[in-house]
């Protein structure tokens, strides 16, 4: 009989110890984002460096904006300075977020190249940081954040 009552315990300890170890691994990969977690417009700013091209490489720094439809559409605008050289130009492409609040971003930019980044939500949603994943002919190391440009249901949205 005692034997019973122990492995009974034993049993209800380990249901009830492997029910909390998968209920906050579920939790994490289900945050609840979506393409509405990023709606709006959001200012950015890069960092980093162009390696390749040979001609284009050195030092670059982007400011400008993002802008999301909630639906997988984005906008942008920007100012760079590549190697001392100043430039401005437009984005256009799609994004997706992923439940776990991840995601990847495609642009095609008003100079005719493409830009691909992967980015994690932050802040609540209030902004999110990422990384230039380009590689090969033209290759860019280089990471940036942005920041909600005005409040969820602001006017200006």
């Amino acid at each position: 009989m005692k034997h019973s009552t122990i492995a009974k315990a034993f049993a209800i300890a380990s249901v009830a110890i492997l029910a909390l170890g998968i209920a906050p691994a579920a939790k994490a990969a289900e945050k609840g984002c979506s393409n509405v977690s990023l709606m709006g417009t959001f200012s950015r700013r890069d960092t980093g460096t162009v390696l390749a091209p040979a001609m284009a490489a050195g030092p670059i720094a982007v400011v400008g904006t993002f802008t999301f439809d909630g639906n997988g559409a984005i906008t942008g605008a920007s100012t760079s300075s590549q190697n001392g050289n100043i430039g401005q130009g437009t984005q256009a492409g799609t994004y997706t977020v992923n439940p776990d609040c991840t995601g990847t971003i495609t642009v095609l930019g008003s100079s005719g190249r493409s830009s691909h980044y992967s980015f994690v939500i932050d802040d609540g949603g209030n902004g999110f940081k990422y990384i230039c994943t380009d590689s090969g002919a033209v290759a860019i190391v280089y990471t940036g954040e942005a920041r909600r440009q005005f409040p969820v249901g602001d006017w200006r949205q």
